[in-house]
Parts: structure tokens; C-alpha cells; sequence
């Protein structure tokens, strides 16, 4: 009898969170690429609760849940939008949904979680940020100008990124702890300006993606 235990066998799953207030092209992008590079079982896309490192929502739960479904659902893998955040009542933080997540998907599976160069030039700010590495791997996309240098991340989370630094192969089969950073990845997008824009009545065609700039103008979200 054969095993059919081949390297593929291990289940991946590509984490995204954020606010997605609103979700724009930089968001999908990023997820396209770590699909591509990846070829994940599964995207699991998780809107923020309650982030405790920003401030005042626009955009309602189930709005950005709405938001999120109309946005991913062209990606070329099975799309999950995982509420767990926005149920949770208390203060977000990334540790807590990692741990979840690993409850829940066992200590085989390869949780891959996905993130912008700005997140990781604050990296060091986050609860527990040395911790996120027991329960996913860290994939990042680079952006246009962003280099691994000490002027633009802290030192520590340069010294693990780069010990942690791993081809997707062997991110694909291992469970955490290892990191890849896609430097061709030229994307730079901000929904502070996706909003200003709405808010002065200008469409950003080019920054969102069409489903979901039909949502934002049905519902009439970011106006003044």
C-alpha cells in the first residue's frame, strides 16, 4: 500500500486581515500574488473587530464583510471570511487570532499570514509580535521605494525576518516560523486617501475594485 503523504498534502492557508474600510487593490494584489506563489487551499480573509491601533471605523462590520466577499471573490482559490474579530468584543490583536486559527486548523497546517512593508516597519509595536512566528509564517509585500535597511525597520524584527527567511516551498510544508518578502510586488495604495477621495465626491477607479466601488456608491459609504 502507497502513502499519499507527498509534500502537497499539508494544508495551507493564506491569512489576510485589516480594516478593509474600504478594501482596495493593494489588498488584493497582495493576495494574489501569495496565492500565486503559494497555491493555498484556502484564503482566509478576517475584517478587524476592534484594532486597537486605530480609531473610528466608517464603514459598518457587515458593510466591510460585504465588501471583502465582492472584492475576493476572483481569486483563484476558495474564498473563507472568517468573522472571528469582529465577534470578539474586546480589543483586536493579531497573537489572539493566530492562536485561534491554529486551534482551529491543527499544528500541521501551514498558516501563511499576509502583510503590507508598513505593517512591518511597526512590527515591534504589536502585542506579542516575537510570537506571531510560534503559530503562522510571515509573508510580506514589499512596496515601491521599501527596503530591509535600519531606516525603515527595526532592527529586531530585521534580525528575525531575515534568520526566518525561507523560498515557498519549504514555507508550503512547515507549519510556522519562517518568511518571505515579495520584492516585486509594486503596490502602494492607502484607504486614508481611497477615503478623502470619496469624501471630496471623486471616484478612485484605479485604487478599488469595481464591485466594490459599486457597493460604496449604492450604500452611499464615505461621504461627508
Amino acid at each position: 500500500m502507497t502513502s499519499n503523504h507527498s509534500p502537497r498534502s499539508r494544508q495551507c492557508v493564506a491569512v489576510l486581515g485589516g480594516s478593509f474600510d474600504p478594501v482596495h487593490n493593494g489588498h488584493v494584489a497582495l493576495a494574489k500574488y501569495f496565492v500565486t506563489l503559494l497555491a493555498p487551499d484556502e484564503l482566509r480573509v478576517i475584517p478587524a473587530g476592534n484594532p486597537w491601533q486605530k480609531h473610528g471605523l466608517e464603514a459598518s462590520p457587515e458593510q466591510r464583510v460585504e465588501m471583502v466577499k465582492r472584492a475576493f471573490s476572483q481569486q483563484n482559490v476558495p474564498l473563507v471570511i472568517d468573522r472571528q474579530e469582529i465577534e470578539r468584543k474586546t480589543a483586536t490583536y493579531t497573537i489572539d487570532t493566530l492562536q485561534a486559527l491554529r486551534a482551529e486548523l491543527g499544528p500541521q497546517a501551514s498558516i501563511v499570514f499576509l502583510m503590507g512593508a508598513d505593517q512591518l516597519q511597526h512590527l515591534n509595536t504589536w502585542q506579542g509580535w516575537d510570537r506571531l512566528f510560534d503559530y503562522a509564517h510571515l509573508g510580506v509585500a514589499s512596496r515601491p521605494g521599501f527596503a530591509m535597511d535600519a531606516s525603515q525597520v527595526p532592527a529586531e524584527v530585521r534580525r528575525e525576518f531575515t534568520r526566518r527567511a525561507a523560498p515557498p516551498e519549504q514555507i508550503r510544508q512547515s507549519a510556522h516560523g519562517l518568511t518571505y518578502l515579495a520584492r516585486n510586488l509594486a503596490v502602494d495604495i492607502s484607504a486614508t486617501e481611497i477615503r478623502a477621495a470619496l469624501h471630496n465626491a471623486k471616484r478612485p477607479d484605479t485604487l478599488v475594485p469595481a464591485a466594490v466601488l459599486d457597493y460604496i456608491e449604492q450604500h452611499h459609504l464615505y461621504k461627508n
